[in-house]
């Protein structure tokens, strides 16, 4: 299991406001705040860490225990200002029950949510 996870952004500010948004129905919340940086945490998952820095090419990829969070975390990050990467749904090519939603952050990064359980 992963413990944490930073990215470099480049806007602190913007990008607070949209994983504030976009990783609410997943359960996270600010957990700890600098000058710097950021961290999102959730009762039962790792955090991730927004730093002030370059961004690099990066996927995250956030764990959902139903696929109506994955909607809604899809939802989230579209009015939090994401763009679309791919919609919620079904992608068999990875298993037969992966249902996952993908967007593009502010800095460029692909960040999804999936869920793994049937129906």
């Amino acid at each position: 299991m992963i413990d944490h996870l930073s990215l470099g952004v480049s806007d602190l500010s913007k990008s607070k406001t949209f994983y504030q948004k976009t990783l609410k129905p997943l359960g996270y919340e600010v957990k700890v705040e600098m000058e710097n940086g950021v961290c999102f945490g959730a009762k039962d998952g790792g955090d991730l860490w927004i730093v002030k820095s370059e961004p690099s090419k990066t996927h995250v990829a956030f764990s959902a225990n139903t696929r109506e969070y994955v909607d809604a975390f899809y939802q989230a990050a579209l009015n939090a200002g994401g763009e679309t990467n791919g919609a919620p749904g079904l992608r068999p090519h990875y298993h037969e029950n992966y249902y996952g939603a993908f967007v593009i952050d502010p800095d460029g990064y692909n960040i999804e949510a999936v869920c793994h359980k049937k129906g």
